[in-house]
């Protein structure tokens, strides 16, 4: 059987070797629509990358967040709870020893305010009420940042970033501000430190959460992020997070939103693989009319080669076997356009990448992944086979003596 089938394609390439150039000209309908749907999918898997890159540098994937839902809906109206469960640092530091997957937790209060300088005058600043600060997120240019020590014992200290020490500086260093003494609402405290300048910054202040009432805290509960030492544990600690909130904190099972990365990676995914289903389907149909040449010149085939196909039945030839000659023949012909489709698609993203990148200053990259010469093998089978079977059907059920008249 094997043997067979590899003598129908061996005729196959023979038969396709000497009608090349009407061959060509039969499966350029193929070509075209290979070479778009590899250009469509390679651009598209690039695409993909490059936002997973970004979600990646932008967010940790090793991340879980705890996020305080105040609010809740009765009849499609959001209400204010009357009461629901919420972390102060007492019961964040419970919570963060509970844990027993390897994690780093941090609290974060914020709001909005003015604070008070030591000469009188206001600065409008995000005051934050944190345990620590993460490692990323901060660099210290002067001074120095408040300890673990200090948070637990309600030092009345801060820090505050550049753009907050430049306007309460004024025209001296921000040095200056390191020693003095800034008061936010009825909380007056030293400032220890001054962070190194970021981008797109606002004026920020710094002081241990642990100087928070519990009535500050309620009114505008704070957000708790892990960040778990292995990605592979995340979905797991998530779970811990879930149940000690659940048992420990929550008064009701919406009081708490445990998020992770791993859903924006998903969501992303999930648009692009939209984007590729309809992109597809709309190339598709280039694919098909290409099918519909390769059904025209196997049907022309059959024609010119009435009297071998006579001859052949003639000395003893199964219908089966002639079937089998030119579906061999139809799908050696679809492979051979979809292989030219192939290298004009990836001739094309070599000359559209620099375009686009030329137009839109980002670095973009076409990924050439193993799902797309899958497809692009999948599909010229499948088109062999479907193009090909009403031509093979017809040469198979020809008669003989009929095909052998026929001269």
């Amino acid at each position: 059987m094997l043997k067979k089938i590899l003598n129908s394609f061996a005729l196959a390439l023979h038969n396709i070797r000497t009608r090349l150039f009407h061959t060509l000209l039969s499966i350029l309908g193929i070509v075209i629509g290979v070479g778009a749907l590899v250009t469509v999918l390679s651009l598209i898997d690039g695409m993909e990358k490059f936002a997973r890159d970004q979600i990646t540098t932008t967010t940790s994937l090793k991340a879980v967040m705890v996020q305080n839902e105040t609010y809740k809906r009765v009849n499609n109206v959001r209400l204010q709870k009357e009461s629901y469960g919420y972390l102060n640092y007492e019961r964040f530091r419970a919570f963060d020893e509970a844990m027993t997957i390897p994690a780093t937790g941090y609290i974060q209060f914020i709001q909005n305010s003015e604070v008070l300088l030591p000469d009188s005058s206001k600065v409008g600043a995000t005051v934050q009420g944190i345990n620590a600060v993460h490692p990323t997120a901060a660099t210290i240019k002067t001074g120095r940042l408040f300890s673990p020590e200090e948070v637990a014992a309600s030092a009345s200290v801060a820090f505050v970033n550049d753009v907050f020490a430049k306007q309460a500086a004024g025209k001296d260093s921000v040095q200056t501000i390191v020693g003095q003494t800034i008061t936010y609402k009825d909380k007056e405290v030293k400032v220890i430190g001054v962070l190194q300048p970021r981008k797109q910054e606002s004026p920020e202040v710094y002081l241990p959460i642990s100087l928070f009432t519990d009535e500050e805290l309620k009114a505008d509960p704070p957000r708790v992020i892990f960040e778990v030492d292995n990605v592979e544990q995340v979905q797991a600690f998530k779970q811990d997070v879930e149940q000690w909130l659940k048992t420990n904190v929550a008064k009701d099972s919406t009081d708490f939103r445990v998020m992770t990365n791993e859903g924006r990676v998903e969501q992303a995914a999930k648009g692009f693989l939209l984007f590729r289903v309809i992109m597809g389907m709309i190339v598709g149909i280039s694919v098909i009319v290409g099918g519909i040449g390769v059904m025209n010149v196997l049907l022309i085939s059959v024609t010119e080669r009435t009297v071998e196909i006579g001859v052949r039945k003639a000395m003893g030839a199964k219908k089966r076997d002639i079937l089998m000659q030119f579906l061999a023949e139809s799908v050696t012909v679809s492979l051979f356009g979809s292989f030219l489709g192939l290298v004009l698609g990836v001739l094309a993203t070599l000359g559209i990448v620099p375009i686009v990148k030329a137009l839109t200053d980002v670095p973009f990259q076409a990924a050439y992944t193993l799902d797309t010469f899958v497809v692009i093998t999948i599909v010229a089978i499948v088109i062999g086979i479907v193009f090909g079977t009403y031509p093979a059907m017809r040469a198979a059920k020809l008669n003989p003596v009929e095909a052998i008249r026929r001269e």
